[in-house]
């Protein structure tokens, strides 16, 4: 198996001498936001965190992301939050790329570490704190969770990528497969954060065009995303915003893996107000 490799080369500052033409393209179906436009002049702070700083990824806006927002963390030595979510009815998806980290859960601490995933339901008591000598980098994927009345909540999930295989998807000879942390089948969460992997050559073989909303993060590798009407390269360190139903494909060219951390929103009825 491959070396894993999680993209976490976030910050600085581009030259004056750079050119002002880029790969960012923000439109109504799909949005890129590639790794060079986040810099230190794109982050922000965070009430209640210590050592800290932040790039939005998405938020919830008319015309852009409705159902999450997606923040890259990047926590010093000795930083942290004891109060890091402001909001009862967000859940919450971590999921580490660079160093190590404590997570307190109800009480629980959790030794975190590049690979690790973290699913705490809504209306948790938590913290994190960074008690290593280096920066440790984090995705947080927050959304406002759906109740259903006499479906229980879902229960929190602290694991790690060694501890689930890549699943292939049908008839692709393991060339394309998910790493899933959540249960497809238990609809109690009403989102996922999978990572996907194509191997060089693979490709999604068509139109995908159905009514998740999509945030990809690349975390290794490179290829061509086909987004609504065009064609876009990625690679390791962007990020892709897919509005519903925003038609997909992609084909992953090598030389080495295709990866991205992958967001949608499941299991619930369409809102009809």
């Amino acid at each position: 198996m491959d070396k894993t490799e999680y993209y976490s080369n976030l910050g600085g500052l581009p030259p004056q001498t750079q050119l002002l033409s880029g790969r960012a393209v923000f439109t109504t179906a799909y949005a890129v936001i590639p790794r060079g436009v986040m810099s230190d002049i794109v982050t922000s702070l965070l009430p209640h965190w210590t050592g800290t700083r932040a790039w939005v990824l998405s938020r919830p806006l008319s015309g852009f992301s409705e159902t999450f927002s997606q923040y890259v963390m990047e926590v010093q030595p000795g930083g942290g939050s004891d109060r890091p979510e402001p909001d009862k009815r967000a859940e919450a998806v971590l999921f580490v790329v660079e160093g190590g980290m404590t997570v307190e859960l109800e009480g629980v601490s959790h030794a975190l570490r590049a690979g690790s995933f973290v699913y705490i339901p809504a209306g948790s008591v938590w913290r994190l704190k960074n008690d290593g000598s280096t920066a440790a980098i984090f995705h947080w994927v927050r959304k406002a969770f759906q109740e259903v009345e006499g479906l229980e909540p879902p229960p929190a999930i602290v694991t790690h990528e060694d501890e689930h295989p890549i699943r292939a998807m049908p008839d692709t000879d393991g060339r394309w497969g998910t790493t899933r942390f959540i249960d497809p089948a238990d609809v109690r969460y009403d989102m996922h954060v999978n990572i996907v992997t194509l191997e060089p050559g693979a490709v999604i073989p068509f139109m995908e065009t159905h009514v998740m909303e999509h945030g990809l993060y690349v975390l290794e590798g490179k290829a061509v995303y086909r987004l609504n009407q065009d064609w876009v390269e990625v690679e390791a360190g962007d990020f892709m915003w897919l509005r519903a139903f925003c038609p997909q494909a992609c084909y992953a060219g090598g030389p080495g893996r295709f990866r991205y951390l992958l967001y949608k929103d499941v299991n619930r009825h369409m809102k009809l107000w």
